[in-house]
């Protein structure tokens, strides 16, 4: 993927440590900006686990089995396909990826 240049203005005395730890810069950002946009991520899905919305309450109360037997499930049957179904696994950096049998 092609790399995208960002200007970013730092203390001189953070810059310091910085090239105190690590040679490349970019990569030592890189890195920083990267684990920040996972934890922030993981939190956002926290508070969405904690507080869902109610429209997602809601669906998760009437449960697959109810919308099994709704009157609506024959229209809808295409929407799931059992022999279509793939394994996959999560790699950080990618997300979910197809596992290699």
């Amino acid at each position: 993927m092609p790399a995208a240049r960002v200007t970013v203005t730092l203390p001189p005395e953070l810059v310091a440590e910085i090239d105190r730890r690590e040679r490349n810069r970019s990569r030592f950002v890189l890195d920083a900006v990267r684990r920040e946009v996972l934890r922030r991520r993981r939190e956002e899905l926290r508070r969405s686990l904690a507080h869902p919305h109610l429209e997602t309450s809601e669906l998760a109360d009437a449960g697959l089995e109810e919308w099994g037997t709704s009157p609506n499930a024959a229209e809808d049957a295409d929407l799931l396909d059992p022999g279509a179904s793939r394994s996959i696994r999560w790699v950080e950096g990618r997300g979910w990826v197809e596992k290699r049998r």
